[in-house]
């Protein structure tokens, strides 16, 4: 089994759900008292979205680096970044490492592909929706993407950052994404991704009239894939 480097903190909500989800599925696949070979280095958000909010991209490349830099050193065989909005930088992590970086983009692509879906729409922080580090990712393995248009795209992002990485779950809210979430069908969405690791928390597939893509299941088992590779 190889160690997985762990990245989390951005949540640590969601860095939970890696944690439990990891554990569970490798204890269910092994059996016994099997459990997940992990590191996990949790970084303090609110440095890191201060920097997201003044566009200190590079600032977050250096430390992110060097978080994967120790965790390499601490005996990971690969990283996990828990987060799909700093995967703006994973090509520089990375560049300044030894080790493979499983990026959650193409992890969700393969498991959206194998559904034979080619049209997705795509829910997540404003870096995620609106840049093109992680939609060029999906478009380039053949995948059209979708996303709210402004107002929503608002919405979307105010309630994982003032709602969800609070650990306020408010039914209004999901009311909210649902309406996003049908919106986007209409555009001829055939499923969701749920870009952000913190928007599984609220929106559930009962929510949703397609498939949603959790990128924080997705990512979990396919770091559990790797390791027992």
């Amino acid at each position: 089994m190889k160690t997985i480097g762990l990245i989390g903190g951005m949540s640590w909500e969601s860095s939970s759900e890696y944690y439990r989800i990891i554990n569970e599925e490798v204890k269910q696949r092994l059996g016994g008292l099997h459990s997940a070979k992990c590191i996990l280095y949790s970084v303090d958000f609110e440095e890191i979205e201060i920097c997201q909010r003044n566009g200190e991209w590079e600032k977050t490349a250096r430390l992110l680096t060097d978080v994967a830099r120790g965790l390499e050193a601490a005996g990971a065989d690969f990283i996990v970044l828990c987060t799909n909005t700093m995967h703006k930088v994973a090509d520089e992590i990375q560049a300044g490492i030894h080790i493979p970086l499983l990026h959650i983009a193409d992890i969700t692509a393969q498991q959206v592909l194998s559904k034979g879906m080619k049209v997705m729409g795509l829910l997540g922080t404003r870096y995620t929706m609106e840049q093109d580090f992680y939609k060029s990712r999906l478009e380039t393995q053949g995948i059209r993407v979708l996303v709210p248009k402004e107002a929503d795209r608002i919405i979307v992002n105010t309630v994982i950052y003032d709602e969800l990485c609070l650990e306020q779950i408010n039914d209004e809210s999901r009311a909210k994404y649902e309406r996003i979430i049908e919106d986007l069908i209409e555009q001829g969405a055939d499923g969701i991704i749920l870009g952000c690791t913190e928007i599984g928390i609220l929106v559930k597939p009962e929510d949703s009239k397609v498939p949603l893509f959790d990128t924080t299941l997705i990512h979990a088992i396919g770091s559990v894939n790797y390791a027992l590779d």
